[in-house]
């Protein structure tokens, strides 16, 4: 599977290009991440839990950083195991553009699974992979660009079953 797209994100490129090289700002935006250690400046091990259809599992893995070109970008590939689940392996090309004050991020990525997640079908992977995907960026551009001090996130209000009498 392939994807590639596009992410404005409201900082200048060598902050962005920080947070893509800081463990800690990846393991808050991987999905599902428990783990990331960072074992040489251009490798990292890494722990996920994924639910992809009605499979979840654990993954534990490798990622690679190459073609490191700071601030502009990089190749990023990884290769987990999910044990009886299966295997993901893939990788993308991370291109940041200046845009004013802000950076655009582009990537062009590719991905193949293998074992018991293959045979969940081709759609619901993609499916899986572009929402992931999308809930990376998002959480990472929050990273990046935290509200301004003294906002703080909006939380869902709670109300009861008739607006907010209980």
């Amino acid at each position: 599977m392939d994807m590639s797209g596009s992410q404005r994100i409201e900082a200048p490129r060598e902050k962005v290009w920080e947070a893509l090289n800081d463990p800690a700002v990846l393991q808050q935006c991987i999905p599902g991440c428990e783990a990331i250690e960072k074992t040489s400046p251009t490798e990292m091990n890494a722990k996920a839990v994924l639910k992809i259809g009605p499979v979840k599992a654990s993954f534990t893995g490798k990622v690679t950083l190459s073609d490191l070109d700071p601030p502009n970008g990089y190749t990023i590939t990884g290769e987990g195991q999910g044990g009886v689940a299966g295997f993901a392996k893939g990788g993308a090309r991370v291109r940041l553009e200046p845009d004013g004050e802000a950076t655009i991020l582009h990537y062009d990525a590719k991905a193949d699974v293998g074992g018991k997640i293959a045979q969940l079908g081709a759609r619901l992977i993609d499916g899986t992979a572009k929402k992931l995907a999308g809930d990376f960026f998002e959480r990472f551009g929050k990273a990046v660009v935290p509200p301004p001090a003294g906002e703080e996130p909006a939380e869902p209000t709670k109300k009861g079953w008739f607006g907010s009498k209980k």
